[in-house]
């Protein structure tokens, strides 16, 4: 795959608190929040955008890190510049006051910005609220938005953070007590909240699927699977369900996951979509 020169995504920019950012938005209805993995918005995950607004949804991709559009393979730019563009971009994620890498019970203050964000788009694109779909690390950013009502459909595709070095990190997510309260009382309330994750993936921990069915019990819906399941042909172990790692293919499972998220968001933020404002 090449790099994505996103000539079918609008260019905008949203600010909050004095943080102002690009985003990338593509189709109509209601919102849902993509957010990239590491190490930046791949041709992959616009591609996932690009499913979600032939849902009938408007993909808001913000761009939090990386180069927008690069693909991160190796064989797209050769070894050595994907390395390059690794290292330069976990450094500054690992110092960045915004992202918390490796703190338990602490939800990393970009969410706020987040949080803003969905509220945004949700009186600017209607519906019954907004969904949010976080990937590796930004996947507990989709689950921290969900202290606001207005966030009806959180998916949290192989979670990284806190990094998984000792076991207190892997079984937890990035989450401070405040806000894993709020989310279990949605929960309790009628909330769902999605996770997908391959079983063998030492980045996004088992531990941590067990936290979350504690947590969250019968609204969290776990989908996990095998290992072999995962594109043979990605550069890395099995870990991104919805990009890299997908086998775009009928029969295939993880193109069923795939079409579990798809139905999931739009059961949420179809069915009672009453627009609100004005579309572009």
């Amino acid at each position: 795959m090449a790099d994505d020169d996103l000539i079918d995504f609008q260019r905008d920019t949203f600010t909050y608190d004095g943080k102002t950012r690009t985003l990338f938005r593509r189709g109509f209805g209601p919102a849902v929040i993509v957010m990239a993995e590491f190490p930046g918005i791949s041709p992959q995950v616009f591609d996932f955008a690009r499913r979600v607004a032939d849902l009938g949804c408007t993909a808001v991709v913000p761009h939090l890190y990386g180069n927008p559009g690069r693909d991160p393979n190796p064989a797209a730019h050769g070894l050595a510049a994907a390395l390059t563009n690794v290292a330069g971009q976990f450094g500054p994620i690992c110092v960045s006051r915004e992202f918390l890498v490796l703190a338990t019970g602490r939800t990393s203050p970009v969410v706020h910005w987040l949080r803003a964000l969905a509220e945004h788009e949700h009186h600017r694109c209607g519906g019954p609220g907004v969904g949010a779909v976080g990937m590796c690390f930004t996947a507990g950013f989709a689950l921290a938005m969900a202290v606001d009502d207005r966030l009806v459909a959180p998916v949290l595709s192989q979670p990284g953070l806190p990094l998984g070095l000792t076991s207190r990190r892997k079984y937890n997510i990035d989450l401070s007590p405040a806000d894993l309260a709020r989310v279990r009382q949605r929960c309790v309330d009628g909330l769902a909240v999605m996770g997908l994750r391959f079983r063998g993936d030492r980045r996004s921990p088992a531990e941590r699927f067990e936290f979350l069915r504690e947590q969250l019990g019968e609204a969290f819906i776990a989908i996990e699977l095998d290992d072999a399941d995962a594109n043979p042909d990605a550069a890395l172990s099995p870990h991104s369900v919805l990009t890299e790692h997908l086998i775009d293919e009928p029969g295939q499972p993880t193109q069923a996951a795939l079409h579990q998220v798809l139905d999931f968001l739009g059961g949420r933020l179809l069915a009672d979509h009453r627009p609100i404002g004005k579309r572009p």
